[in-house]
């Protein structure tokens, strides 16, 4: 059974920058195509961004430019590095252990971290 804990989340002016880690235990998932989503008040969870397993990146157009996805299969951990953070990022934003190419979340969900965005 995978287990998987965001953090990083927090609260900043737009324009700031938060990095988000996902670390998995419980299983290597370096074999895995993972991911971040998130989800805004009232609205449908969203694929942000997912990574294959050598590292290859996907970026949903909203967040293309500004957003970076990385890995460390070393140490089972997923980072998404925020830049140019605006309004419409808030969000609370959850990790999946198995992604599909085409963006459907297979795998197990984090609890999530909230990120709000507000001057």
């Amino acid at each position: 059974q995978v287990h998987l804990v965001e953090s990083g989340g927090g609260s900043v002016q737009p324009g700031g920058s938060l990095r988000l880690s996902c670390a998995a235990s419980g299983s290597s998932l370096n074999a895995y195509r993972m991911g971040w989503y998130r989800q805004a008040p009232g609205k449908e969870r969203e694929l942000v961004a997912h990574i294959s397993p050598g590292g290859t990146p996907y970026y949903a157009d909203s967040v293309k430019g500004r957003f970076t996805i990385s890995r460390d299969n070393s140490n089972n951990t997923m980072y998404l590095q925020m830049n140019r953070l605006k309004s419409e990022d808030t969000a609370v934003y959850y990790c999946n252990s198995n992604v599909r190419s085409w963006g459907r979340a297979d795998g197990s969900w984090g609890q999530g971290t909230q990120v709000t965005v507000s001057s």
